[in-house]
């Protein structure tokens, strides 16, 4: 029989939730000497032990940075200097909640490796989380592709490797109702300076890149690096904020159906509409938080897929009325659908001024 499951599928026309969730965790993988006690979890950066490297200090520091909010936790696992498989921080990662994922000194040759792994978690284990690595086309919503040559701080220049901490940073620090999209990064000097058309061009290829306006340096687009769309995933699937709400559904969903529906509620019609109503509410709280557009949610018994699991164990729908298919019984199974539409930032104004002769 397997393992109760939760499929929360999304696609741009649907979405299941219930309860929402902290986010905002960034797991940093570190080269040092390997500590009694690890991961290191920390809340502020204070919370550093004085034993880390040097390096290591400033990545943990330059991913607290966030953008409005610092990350709710930045989580250092380590692993030794000489570590050249990774299977077992892998693993370990696998068990714990993050957000956000950034190795400092990955090999050129690990990052499609990595890039796998988010991948694998994502669409195989069902844990929905992202990562932030250096000139990686990914083609996926979960890896962020950051392109940039040089990040500069005063003499300093920071590799694309090393300031994927700090992207991770910005992302788990960004407010679901913002986009990250124009973010300063305010310790920055400079960056690669690109023109319009060569802006244009990285953005539609999936790359992170920033830009030096004349005053400061900001994120041109907050971008992940898919490319390719398909009719469940669309365009809107691009963006940083718009993936981020869609996580933070899928986990508030996933969680709170464990903690308080899975095993602990007869699976009868009433109930199914209790639950429906319980997603309903949820969504209120999202529209009313500014992450959905008002009146555009919408929860429903999946009456498509509920008829095809009927007729799967031998009942014969062919006479049923669609309130019927609805109030049958679906043994242990519960099939139901929503509609959303998540609200995005303000990123391209057209204004049109008109000038009046004297």
């Amino acid at each position: 029989m397997g393992a109760p499951s939760i499929n929360v599928l999304f696609k741009q026309t649907g979405i299941t939730a219930i309860k929402r969730g902290e986010r905002g965790i960034v797991v940093l993988l570190l080269k040092d000497t390997v500590p009694a006690t690890n991961p290191i979890v920390m809340s502020t950066v204070s919370d550093m032990p004085a034993t880390l490297s040097a390096e290591n200090k400033e990545q943990i520091t330059l991913a607290f940075m966030g953008y409005e909010k610092p990350p709710l936790e930045v989580i250092a696992y380590i692993v030794a200097e000489d570590t050249t498989d990774y299977t077992a921080a892998q693993h370990y990662l696998e068990t714990i909640k993050w957000d956000y994922f950034a190795f400092p000194e990955i090999a050129d040759a690990d990052v499609n490796t990595f890039a796998t792994w988010i991948k694998s978690l994502r669409e195989t284990i069902d844990k929905k989380v992202k990562a932030v690595l250096p000139n990686c086309a990914g083609d996926n919503e979960g890896i962020i592709n950051s392109s940039n040559l040089k990040n500069v701080v005063g003499s300093k220049i920071y590799t694309a490797k090393e300031y994927c901490s700090r992207l991770a940073g910005i992302f788990a620090g960004t407010p679901l109702t913002i986009s990250a999209t124009y973010a300063p990064l305010s310790e920055l000097t400079d960056c690669d300076h690109l023109t319009k058309s060569e802006m244009d061009t990285a953005v539609d290829a999936g790359k992170l890149i920033l830009m030096n306006d004349g005053k400061k340096v900001k994120i041109v687009r907050a971008v992940n690096s898919l490319i390719t769309t398909t009719a469940d995933k669309g365009s809107i699937f691009k963006k940083i904020k718009i993936v981020d709400i869609m996580d933070q559904i899928h986990d508030d969903i996933k969680s709170t159906v464990s903690d308080s529906y899975i095993g602990k509620v007869p699976n009868d019609y009433d109930h199914k509409v209790l639950l429906m109503s319980a997603i309903g509410g949820y969504f209120d709280q999202l529209e009313l938080a500014g992450l959905l557009d008002k009146g555009k949610s919408s929860v429903y018994i999946d009456l498509e897929s509920q008829a095809a699991y009927l007729k799967s164990v031998g009942t014969d729908t062919s006479t049923m009325s669609e309130q019927e298919i609805k109030e049958a019984n679906t043994e242990d199974k519960v099939f139901i659908a929503a509609k959303v539409k998540i609200l995005d930032a303000m990123e391209d104004i057209n204004l049109n001024i008109a000038v009046y002769e004297v």
